[in-house]
């Protein structure tokens, strides 16, 4: 027996026709580097969208920029007029 005061519209989601939908990340909470024998790895630990309360997950720092540019800022310091010429 359902329940429809629990159901949520499909259509706030974006529920594909195969069942399934993207997560979306809305903020990135910290970073970390994880030291493995041979290399090291950059992680970031991400808050998603449409998880129940507040679930952030750590994910490859490397992988997250080429999927959400946006949630990372430029690297490059802009000149601030200290030409010498």
């Amino acid at each position: 027996m359902g329940n429809p005061s629990i159901i949520i519209p499909t259509k706030d989601i974006g529920i594909k026709d195969n069942l399934s939908y993207e997560e979306i990340p809305i903020e990135i909470l910290g970073r970390h580097v994880r030291k493995l024998r041979s290399k090291e790895v950059a992680l970031v630990m991400v808050l998603w969208r449409n998880q129940f309360g507040e679930e952030a997950t750590w994910e490859a720092e490397k992988d997250m920029k080429k999927r959400y540019p946006h949630h990372f800022p430029s690297e490059e310091t802009p000149d601030q007029g200290n030409d010498f010429l």
